[in-house]
């Protein structure tokens, strides 16, 4: 375990006292590696596979974050639609200058 740890196909938590700790993650990761050895792949193609693993789940989580604020942006944008001219000038004044900026601009590139 210690020779994947140092090739960087297993990464353990480490405690304040500098133990490692393995979770089911990382035992999954390790039957996967096993299975792997055991059709004669190199641990660099392992290694790779892992990788590539890793990014598709990065891409799918990060699609998700990105759909997630999308539908917090649209609720904002509606709330905001529904607010009298009296309420917008209350909350434009209780934002600084920078803010009331960025959130033109974001607006503007959702439009």
């Amino acid at each position: 375990m210690d020779y994947y740890t140092q090739l960087g196909l297993l990464k353990p938590k480490r405690s304040t006292s500098n133990y490692r700790y393995y979770d089911l993650s990382d035992l999954e990761r390790l039957q996967f590696i096993e299975q792997c050895k055991r059709k004669h792949m190199s641990l660099d193609e392992i290694k790779r596979l892992i990788k590539e693993q890793e990014n598709e789940w990065i891409s799918e989580e990060l699609e998700k974050k990105l759909r997630d604020i999308n539908v917090d942006i649209q609720t904002i944008l509606n709330n905001w639609e529904n607010l009298d001219d009296r309420q917008k000038l209350l909350i434009k004044s209780k934002l600084s200058a920078d803010s009331l900026s960025l959130i033109q601009s974001l607006i503007m590139m959702l439009l």
